[in-house]
């Protein structure tokens, strides 16, 4: 089969794929959150299996310890975070009306130093529009992410659909991808294993990675602003943990969320303000020296403008199946474009006929030694 064949037989593969996860994309959510948590609790199941416990045993007692895990955390977190959200939610009005006043009342008395040729009350009225409208968009964020949740987030299918395809994925996962494998072909078999073991370390090296640092920023960021007394800090905290792993977006997002809550609640004692805005220098340093570094590291390759734009494409198109499936597709494509960029270097088209002579005598002359 020539290059071309090739390239269009995989070309159309990729389309049609495509094409099935967009038709398909209101079933696929449990489906594709059962082979996520397969893929997350395999490399611990091949622990369970090299001590000396079969492949059921140890697919079974996974599972089992996950689902407790998660049913006490819906236990106990999802009341309280659902509280904190609809608190949250009525008060959120009451607070962008405080930061209105609290903008006014500053800007009367700074603004005109500095701004003396421009019209104070013009910049005044600009800014607290400015804060109504990012105000009413966050507001508008969140109502969109919960009733998107309530649609897409079926309850049952996701109780019921994603352990069943958990177990069974887990259980045959090393049987898949030997079968996989087995189908390759043989001309390229070397090279889709090694860029298969790239993607894979891509990925795990990221949303395994990934998932320690958002847990261990949200239990950060939620214990310190509830220890400081900062209304709906356990949501603000959490939520800024769950969304980290959105480069820059997550803390973004959190300090002027808490900070915003700490002037309304806190205003005039500056100390509790200047803490709840601390809490969140104090996480981003140690995200940025101590958790990616050692729990992500340098081998992701996945660079955070790249990973922006997959998670916003992705999401347009698929919802929030596109996000769950946005990271894996972003380095499989990043791992991909590489390999067609190595190759493009040393192909003619790059190097020419020159270069290409000087390949080929130095090829000869290592041969000749």
């Amino acid at each position: 089969m020539t290059l071309q064949k090739q390239f269009t037989f995989w070309f159309i593969a990729l389309l049609a794929l495509c094409l099935c996860l967009f038709l398909l994309r209101g079933i696929l959510l449990p489906f594709v959150a059962g082979m996520a948590l397969a893929y997350l609790l395999d490399p611990i199941a091949d622990a369970f299996e090299r001590l000396g416990m079969s492949r059921m045993l140890s697919t079974v007692t996974i599972l089992i310890l996950f689902l407790l895990i998660f049913m006490l955390a819906i236990v106990i977190i999802v009341p309280v975070l659902a509280h904190q959200m609809s608190g949250f939610a009525e008060n959120l009005p009451g607070y962008i009306a405080k930061l209105q006043d609290f903008v006014s009342r500053q800007g009367a008395s700074i603004l005109p130093r500095f701004l003396n040729e421009l019209d104070a009350a013009a910049v005044q009225a600009n800014i607290k529009d400015l804060v109504s409208q990012g105000a009413s968009w966050i507001g508008a964020l969140i109502q969109s992410i919960w009733n998107g949740g309530q649609a897409l987030l079926d309850i049952v299918a996701l109780m019921v659909i994603t352990p069943v395809v958990a177990f069974y994925l887990l259980y045959d996962w090393d049987r898949m991808i030997a079968k996989i494998d087995g189908w390759l072909p043989r001309d390229s078999q070397m090279t889709v294993r090694r860029l298969a073991a790239e993607i894979d370390n891509s990925v795990s090296g990221f949303v395994r990675g990934q998932i320690m640092v958002g847990l261990i920023l949200g239990i950060f960021y939620a214990v310190s602003l509830s220890l400081l007394g900062l209304n709906f800090g356990l949501l603000i905290g959490l939520g800024a943990g769950v969304i980290s792993f959105i480069p820059y977006v997550g803390a973004t997002l959190g300090l002027v969320v808490s900070g915003g809550v700490a002037v309304v609640q806190f205003w005039p004692d500056m100390l509790p303000i200047g803490i709840a805005l601390g809490i969140f220098a104090v996480g981003q340093f140690v995200e940025g020296n101590i958790l990616q570094p050692r729990l992500v590291g340098e081998r992701v390759g996945l660079h955070p403008v790249w990973l922006m734009f997959a998670l916003l494409a992705f999401g347009s198109l698929y919802g929030f199946v596109g996000m769950l499936i946005a990271v894996p597709a972003a380095a499989a494509i990043g791992v991909i474009v590489r390999y067609v960029l190595e190759q493009y270097l040393q192909s003619p088209i790059y190097q020419g006929r020159s270069g290409l002579l000087i390949a080929s005598s130095a090829q000869d002359e290592a041969q000749e030694n």
